[in-house]
Order: C-alpha cells, then sequence, then structure tokens
C-alpha cells in the first residue's frame, strides 16, 4: 500500500437503506456500516480522499407510487414492475408527461437497463431518510478531524423524471441537465486516484449499475477498482441483477475483497 493513493467511494449509505426504520431498508446494511466505519477508523490514513454518494428524490418521482394510478385512478402501490406494453394497454398510466413517460419506459427496455420498478417513498430531500446512516457520519468525521481532508458529496436522483440508480449517470439522462448526464468531473477526480474502494448500498442496484457504469463509461477506472462484498447487501429477491454484472467485472479486471483483507494483502 505504501505509495498508493486511495480513494473510498461510499455508494447511498443512507438511513432509509441502512436503519431498519428506512422506507427501502437494505437487509444486513446496518451491519455493512459498521464494517465500513471500523475501516475508516482503522485505516484511515491509508485513505487520501473518501466520496460519499446520496440518493436524493421528491415525492412526485417516476418511481414512485404518487406518479402513478391504475385504471380506476388508484395510486400504484410499491414494488409494481411497469412495462412500456402495460402502459400502452392501460394498466397504469402516469399522471405526468404521459408521452415522455412512454418513451422513458422504451427507452429503458431497449438499452437493457433495469426494468421500470416503483419504489417506496425514499430519500425525499431534507428528510431523515436522505441523510448518511449516523454510524457511517460519525466515522467520516473523525476522518476529517484527523486527517484535515474533507470528505466529498455527491447528489443523484433529484431529476423526478428517471431514475438514477449508477453514480456515474442517470438510467435515462435529460438533456440539459448536468447532474442526470455522465459525471466526467467525479471520473477525472479519481482518475487521479492510484486505487479506488467501493463499498454501499444495494449491491443489487446502485452499486450494480455504478460498477456497470464503469465498464462503459470509464474504463481507465477498471485496473483501480476493488470492491469489498462484505460491505454491501441486495434488495431483497434482488441480487441477481447484480450476479452478471460482477462476473463481467471480475473478467475486466475488478478486484473483489473483504474489509478484512484490503489493507492487510497486496
Amino acid at each position: 500500500m505504501n505509495g498508493k493513493t486511495t480513494a473510498l467511494l461510499i455508494i447511498d449509505t443512507q438511513f432509509d437503506f441502512c436503519n431498519p426504520k428506512g422506507t427501502l431498508y437494505v437487509p444486513g446494511a446496518e451491519n455493512d456500516v459498521e464494517r465500513i466505519a471500523q475501516l475508516i477508523a482503522n485505516y484511515g490514513g491509508h485513505i487520501n480522499q473518501i466520496f460519499v454518494t446520496l440518493d436524493t428524490h421528491r415525492v412526485l418521482d417516476i418511481a414512485h407510487p404518487l406518479f402513478w394510478e391504475d385504471p380506476n385512478g388508484n395510486t400504484v402501490a410499491p414494488f409494481t414492475l411497469i412495462t412500456s406494453q402495460a402502459v400502452k394497454a392501460g394498466k397504469w398510466t402516469p399522471r405526468y408527461e404521459k408521452e415522455y413517460v412512454l418513451s422513458y419506459l422504451e427507452k429503458l427496455e431497449n438499452e437493457g437497463e433495469f426494468k421500470h420498478f416503483i419504489w417506496p417513498e425514499h430519500c425525499l430531500v431534507g428528510s431523515r431518510g436522505a441523510a448518511l446512516d449516523d454510524t457511517i457520519l460519525d466515522a467520516i468525521l473523525a476522518w476529517t478531524h484527523r486527517t484535515g481532508t474533507d470528505y466529498k458529496a455527491i447528489i443523484k436522483g433529484t431529476n423526478p423524471f428517471t431514475e438514477h440508480f449508477g453514480i456515474f449517470r442517470a438510467q435515462v439522462p435529460i438533456p440539459g441537465d448536468e447532474e442526470t448526464e455522465l459525471d466526467q468531473n467525479l471520473i477525472s477526480e479519481l482518475e487521479a486516484f492510484d486505487e479506488i474502494i467501493i463499498v454501499g448500498e444495494a449491491r443489487s442496484h446502485c452499486v450494480a449499475t455504478s460498477i456497470k457504469q464503469i465498464l462503459v463509461y470509464a474504463p481507465a477506472l477498471i485496473p483501480k477498482v476493488k470492491v469489498l462484498t462484505d460491505c454491501m447487501s441486495d434488495v431483497t429477491g434482488w441480487g441477481h441483477l447484480a450476479d452478471p454484472i460482477f462476473s463481467e467485472a471480475q473478467e475486466k479486471g475488478i478486484v473483489f475483497k473483504t474489509s478484512k483483507d484490503i489493507f492487510t494483502t497486496s
């Protein structure tokens, strides 16, 4: 590790995902954040920069229930899968920007992105749910005071007309909205480090999509990336979404380790 510059990239370790009382709690995440915090406490001197991403949404969001209704005008329930075909058939109707939304769904499906899924309202702007988990925040603040280096926060998901799982780009970028377009500045910042350690939530969605985006849009990062498998968990029943992405990543040179061996082995 001597001489290496290392960035720790912490994805979406927020209350709503990591706390059992969160609206989109990821089982196991409370243990993940303990391991991440312990990593920072034990090996913070090896970490040159900490990046944290913050999923941040509005109530009226394309992936939240209130955006949609069924033929009887009822709000769609969380955990509903919505396809373009179902919208054309009138099974589900967006309450806003109907033509755009149909085009959006078709783009998702044509480009092989995750199908459109309705989530419970989560990480609402200004809410407790959008805040960093206390365990993570305490660890980061202690690291900042110890090193004199401030952490960097990246907000994603504020545009209500597109999902934003990956940290580098929205699922479908919105022309003219820089936040949804490919974040070249973040890519450039990360390229400056010798090593990038990735942890966070959820493995099945935001972490997996971020890894996929590295493979597609930032291949220069591949030899620098190390993913800590014991510092992330899946949304229940959805781990299969990440499996092929992680397999491809490993084949292309991304390294998978744990928090126990990342700083103790080469």
